[in-house]
């Protein structure tokens, strides 16, 4: 059932915010579809060989997606910080790297700009 739940996100959700978020919880009203997600603990690929330990989370942006069947939908995103404890500083998945490569289109990567915004 889990594996169904995945790849029927995967139809909703932009496929990197499937691969690095849980959805933990949603909200359904007339007109609004609310999803509270929470970023995975995976240590980014950037800073694999650093010691890092987790220091909670960025606070909760909201940004709105595509509507689905008439509802207005909105992603409630929170983001992982680490504190290198090489540097002494705090970390955070570089969302510019991780799209890297791929394929997006101008709306995801303008979600992807409005993270970055508020990690900064």
């Amino acid at each position: 059932m889990q594996d169904s739940f995945v790849e029927l996100l995967k139809l909703l959700l932009p496929e990197i915010i499937v691969n690095y978020f849980e959805l933990t919880s949603y909200k359904k009203t007339e007109e609004k579809l609310h999803l509270y997600l929470k970023e995975i603990s995976s240590i980014p690929k950037e800073y694999r060989q650093n010691k890092l330990s987790s220091k909670g989370f960025f606070d909760e942006i909201t940004v709105q997606d595509f509507p689905i069947r008439r509802h207005q939908v909105y992603l409630h995103i929170t983001s992982r910080r680490w504190l290198n404890e090489d540097t002494g500083k705090v970390v955070f998945r570089d969302w510019n790297l991780v799209a890297d490569g791929t394929r997006v289109t101008q709306e995801f990567a303008s979600f992807l700009k409005e993270i970055n915004r508020f990690q900064a």
